[in-house]
């Protein structure tokens, strides 16, 4: 149950606050249906649902779409195995986040340190 693959990159997500799930499909390059299905399967993927139960997907869930495509389609994951490496990835993200932060500023200070010790 693949996708065929191509070579083009994914359409540049537009800046703007709701996409409906048409747009969704379109950025991501997935069926409508596909995202219902997904909605019922990741529990991070929920949009907002207004009048007449239509779904409004924002920035971050657009993201986590293209995401779970790679996972499913690229890198082979099952959806079992997508639902917990996205689970897995929340906290180990966050640790890895902080960790690269902290390297981050501690090449910034010692940067500033030489910069104030040559001059």
């Amino acid at each position: 149950m693949s996708l065929p693959l191509t070579s083009e990159p994914l359409p540049v997500i537009p800046d703007k606050r709701y996409f409906s799930i048409g747009e969704v499909a379109t950025l991501c390059r997935v069926k409508p249906h596909v995202l219902r299905y997904w909605e019922q399967e990741f529990e991070q993927l929920q949009p907002v649902k207004r009048r007449g139960n239509r779904r409004y997907y924002q920035r971050q869930d657009v993201l986590l779409v293209r995401q779970l495509c790679d996972l499913l389609y690229e890198q082979g994951f099952t959806i079992a195995g997508a639902r917990q490496w996205l689970q897995g990835d929340q906290a180990e993200g966050d640790n890895q986040r902080s960790q690269q932060l902290i390297r981050q500023t501690i090449s910034e200070l010692e940067s500033i340190l030489i910069q104030l010790k040559s001059g």
